[in-house]
């Protein structure tokens, strides 16, 4: 995990962050096709029709998350955030990393934030990192999972889904129908794109705390 924070403070490091922001879009609109499974398009809408919230929860850095879960019609992002300085750059220090126990401890406070009830919720991964995170709501789902997922999905006896059909996302684009939602459901999902992997979970909000 600190090998991993060293190399994206070490990525990033000296970039303006309007000129990242600038790129990523530029790269996701024009110059790249990204890849997404049909299986994971199809839960993110039966989620959004049964009136829930979609949350992207991924280790990538924000400026890349945010954009890709746009073109998802994901409601929110949790992703890894990095300090800028007074320059607008990026200094190389993480302000906030999303990993193992901290996505765990963001859908947390999400849900304290939002008044959503994780028991309600519906998690997915295909990471045993993701394991607090898996263990804190009511639903929780291995999706391709890791052979250290897959032995703790099989133990706790855990959903396996089975992902296997990529579709280009601007394909898929056309399909997606948010309706409006008298009464929400958080989610955080599973990786959506090449560029990033992430989780989206689903918690449900009751009508009494829309009022």
């Amino acid at each position: 995990m600190e090998r991993t924070r060293e190399y994206l403070s070490a990525l990033v490091r000296g970039w303006n962050v309007q000129q990242v922001k600038e790129i990523v879009a530029e790269t996701l609109h024009d110059l790249i096709d990204p890849i997404i499974y049909d299986e994971a398009a199809s839960l993110i809408e039966e989620h959004h029709t049964a009136g829930r919230d979609v949350v992207i929860v991924s280790t990538s850095g924000a400026e890349v998350v945010e954009p890709i879960g746009e073109l998802l019609g994901a409601d929110r992002v949790v992703a890894t955030r990095m300090v800028v300085g007074d320059d607008g750059c990026f200094t190389g220090e993480v302000e906030y990393y999303a990993y193992g126990p901290t996505k765990a401890e963001a859908i947390k406070e999400l849900a304290e934030s939002e008044g959503y009830d994780l028991s309600r919720c519906y998690a997915y991964s295909d990471s045993a990192t993701d394991l607090p995170m898996l263990q804190s709501v009511g639903h929780p789902h291995a999706v391709n999972p890791d052979r250290a997922l897959r032995r703790e999905a099989l133990a706790r006896g855990w959903p396996i889904l089975d992902f296997h059909r990529p579709v280009r996302l601007k394909q898929r684009l056309p399909s997606f129908s948010v309706p409006p939602r008298p009464a929400l459901v958080a989610a955080a999902a599973i990786g959506a794109a090449a560029a990033t992997a992430g989780l989206v979970w689903y918690a449900s909000r009751r009508r009494s705390a829309l009022a």
